[in-house]
C-alpha cells in the first residue's frame, strides 16, 4: 500500500493570518528546515513575512499565492506574534531575514554552506559579504550581485548564479519584488534554497545601523528604521491597517489544520 506524501509546507505547524500562511516555528527549526532543503536539493522558496507583507498580500493575489505556495514562510514581526497571541495561538518567537542568514553565515564558516547575495545597491552585497567574513572567517559567499539592474540583464545574471553553484540564494529586493523574481526564477536556478531577506545587506555591511537589542525584542524595530531611513514611512504606514484588521476581524486568525 502506498504511502501519501505531505509537502513540505503541510507538515509544519502554521497559521493563517487573513488568508496568509505563516508557519509557527522558532529560529533553530527555520534553520533545521533550510538544512534540510539544502540537503534535498530541490528548488524551495523561503519567505520572511512580516505585517506589511500581511496588509501587502489583501490587495495582491499574486503575492497571496506566492507566500502560500512557499515552503517555509517564518514571522518576521512582532506584529504577527502579538495578532496570534490575541488569539490564543503559539508563534514561539520572531524569525527575521537579517538573523537567519547570520546564522547561515556561521553555519557557512563551519560546514562549507554556499551563499549568494542578490539585491541592494550597488558595493553593497559585497560590503555585507567582507564583514561576515571578518566575523565567521571562513563563511563561503559564492558569489554577490547588486538589484540594481534592467530586464534584460536578467538571464545573465541567472547564469551568473547557477554557475556559481551556491546552496541558498538570499535575495535582497525588498516586498513583494524578491518574492516575485524568486518564484519567477526558483526552478530555472535550480537553487536548493532562495530567501527573500529584504533589508538584511543594508544592515550587515554596517550602512543601516540595527535597532538596538531592548528595541527589537519590544518590538519597536520599526521606529528605529523609519528615525534612520525615512524613506520607509510608506511600508510603517500598513502598520496601523494591520492592527486594525486584528482588532476588528480577529477570526480570521487560526490554525492551518493538516491532514
Amino acid at each position: 500500500m502506498e504511502t501519501a506524501t505531505v509537502p513540505v509546507r503541510e507538515s509544519i505547524p502554521a497559521v493563517s493570518l487573513f488568508g496568509v500562511r505563516v508557519h509557527a516555528v522558532s529560529m533553530d527549526e527555520a534553520i533545521q528546515h533550510i538544512l534540510r532543503f539544502v540537503r534535498e536539493s530541490t528548488p524551495r522558496q523561503v519567505v520572511t513575512a512580516d505585517s506589511s507583507m500581511v496588509v501587502m498580500a489583501q490587495g495582491d493575489d499574486h503575492l497571496r499565492d506566492i507566500i502560500n505556495r512557499a515552503d517555509l514562510v517564518t514571522p518576521d514581526s512582532i506584529g504577527i506574534l502579538w495578532a496570534c497571541r490575541r488569539r490564543g495561538i503559539v508563534v514561539p518567537e520572531r524569525v527575521s531575514g537579517v538573523d537567519i542568514v547570520m546564522r547561515l553565515a556561521q553555519i557557512s564558516a563551519q560546514t562549507g554552506l554556499r551563499l549568494y547575495f542578490l539585491g541592494a545597491q550597488p558595493g553593497v552585497a559585497e560590503e555585507a559579504a567582507q564583514r561576515l567574513q571578518a566575523r565567521y572567517p571562513g563563511v563561503c559567499v559564492a558569489g554577490c550581485q547588486h538589484g540594481y539592474f534592467p530586464p534584460e540583464a536578467e538571464p545573465e545574471i541567472v547564469r551568473q548564479i547557477r554557475d556559481a553553484q551556491p546552496d541558498v540564494l538570499c535575495v535582497a529586493m525588498g516586498i513583494p519584488k524578491q518574492e516575485k523574481w524568486i518564484d519567477r526564477y526558483r526552478h530555472v536556478l535550480k537553487v536548493p534554497v532562495s530567501i527573500g531577506v529584504g533589508g538584511t545587506f543594508d544592515v550587515l555591511s554596517g550602512r543601516v545601523r540595527r535597532a538596538p537589542l531592548w528595541m527589537q525584542r519590544i518590538g519597536m524595530e520599526w521606529l528605529w528604521r523609519v528615525g534612520h531611513n525615512p524613506r520607509k514611512i510608506s511600508k510603517v504606514m500598513l502598520l496601523p491597517r494591520f492592527v486594525w484588521m486584528v482588532l476588528t476581524n480577529q477570526n480570521a486568525i487560526e490554525v492551518v489544520r493538516n491532514g
